[in-house]
C-alpha cells in the first residue's frame, strides 16, 4: 500500500501536500523481521504500474524477499492518516477498492513454493476485509502452511472501516482452527473471537480472556497488548498466554511519534523472539520493546536492529545521547 500522510496539524481535507511511504500490517512485519535478519519472503499482488514497481523497490531495500510478488493491472491501495493531537485523535481514511490484490483469487499462489524450507506464516485480518475471496485465500494459505508444519500466527487488525465486527467474526472465526499463536486485543478478542471476560484488573483479566480464546479455538500462544495512562503520558504493557501460564512485560510510559505499525513492530517483535527460541517472557518482553520503540519512528515501518531492542527490553530508557 501507499500511506499518504497530512502535515501535522492539518486536516486531510485540508492538505494541500502529503508525505507519501509504504506500509500495510503484513509488509510491516516482514520488514521488521528483516531488519532483525530473519529471512522472509512477501507475498502480495501489485498492479503492473510504477507505483507497484515503487513498492517491490522498496521493499527489496529493507532485504525483503519480493520472488513471489504477483503483478497485474488494476490499483495499488491507498491509505491516507491524519496525525492526532490531544484531544483529537488520528484519523485514517482508506482508498482500497478494486485494488490489484483485491482481485486475488485461490490457486493463484503457488503455496507449496513458497512455504518451501520456511518455518512460519503470518498474516492478519486486514486481508479478508478487503472481501472479494480474499478469505479463501487467506484459508488455502493456512490450510498450505499446516500441512507443511509451518506456525500459523495471526493479528486481528480490525478495522471498523473495512467491515464491521459481525462480519468478522463470521469471516473469522472458522479461519481460527488453523492458527496456533494470535495477537488480539482485548475488545476483539471479546466482541469478534468470543472471548469470554470479567471485571477485574488487567493482572487477572487479560490472562483470563487470552485462556478463554485459547480453549474456544485451540490457540497454542495468545499475545495481548494493554494501554492505560493519559493522553498525555500513555501507559503501555504486553502479556503472553501459554501453557506456562501468563507473562507480563513490564509497563512502558510512551512519548508517541507515530502510532501506526506499533502493532506489528510487537507481532514481529515476538515472531522473532520465539523462532529463537526465548523464554515467554523473555519474548514478550522483547515484542513489547519493539512495539514501544515503533512509536517513537515515523512511518509504517519500524527501523531498530535487534540490540536496540534487547537494551531497551533490558531496561534501558533513559533516552540519554548515545555518543
Amino acid at each position: 500500500m501507499l500511506r499518504l500522510t497530512t502535515p501535522a496539524g492539518v486536516r486531510i481535507e485540508d492538505a494541500r501536500q502529503f508525505d507519501v511511504c509504504h506500509g500495510g500490517a503484513e509488509a510491516n512485519v516482514a520488514v521488521q523481521l528483516a531488519q532483525f535478519g530473519r529471512s522472509t519472503e512477501f507475498v502480495t499482488r501489485l498492479p503492473e504500474n510504477e507505483l507497484g514497481a515503487g513498492c517491490v523497490e522498496q521493499l527489496r531495500a529493507r532485504a525483503v524477499g519480493t520472488q513471489f510478488i504477483t503483478r497485474a493491472a488494476g490499483r495499488i491501495g491507498l491509505y491516507f492518516i491524519e496525525h492526532g493531537a490531544g484531544v483529537r485523535p488520528a484519523s485514517v481514511l482508506y482508498d482500497r477498492a478494486n485494488s490489484a490484490f483485491a482481485g486475488i483469487t485461490p490457486g493463484m499462489f503457488d503455496w507449496d513454493a513458497i512455504f518451501a524450507g520456511a518455518k512460519w506464516f503470518h498474516w492478519s485480518g486486514i486481508t479478508p476485509a478487503l472481501g472479494g475471496r480474499c478469505a479463501e485465500v487467506c484459508r488455502e494459505a493456512c490450510e498450505a502452511a499446516k500441512r507443511r508444519g509451518l506456525i500459523v500466527s495471526f493479528d486481528i487488525n480490525f478495522r471498523g472501516k473495512l467491515w464491521s465486527a459481525t462480519r468478522a467474526a463470521e469471516v473469522l472465526s472458522p479461519l481460527m482452527q488453523l492458527v496456533d499463536v494470535c495477537v488480539c486485543g482485548e475488545d476483539e478478542a471479546v466482541s469478534i473471537l468470543g472471548a469470554a471476560t470479567m471485571e477485574e484488573e488487567d493482572a487477572a483479566r487479560l490472562p483470563a480472556v487470552a485462556a478463554s480464546l485459547a480453549k474456544r479455538h485451540g490457540f497454542k500462544t495468545v499475545a495481548m497488548t494493554s494501554r492505560g495512562g493519559s493522553a498525555g503520558m500513555p501507559a503501555f504493557r504486553a502479556m503472553l498466554h501459554t501453557g506456562a501460564g501468563p507473562h507480563f512485560s513490564r509497563t512502558y510510559e510512551l512519548a508517541a511519534v507515530d502510532r501506526i505499525g506499533t502493532g506489528d513492530a510487537f507481532t514481529a517483535g515476538l515472531i522473532f523472539a520465539l523462532l529463537r527460541g526465548s523464554e515467554p517472557g523473555a519474548a514478550i518482553e522483547f515484542a513489547a520493546a519493539a512495539s514501544v520503540w515503533k512509536h517513537t519512528i515515523a512511518g509504517d515501518w519500524n527501523r531498530a536492529g535487534v540490540a536496540e531492542i534487547e537494551a531497551v527490553a533490558g531496561g534501558n530508557v533513559s533516552g540519554h545521547v548515545r555518543r
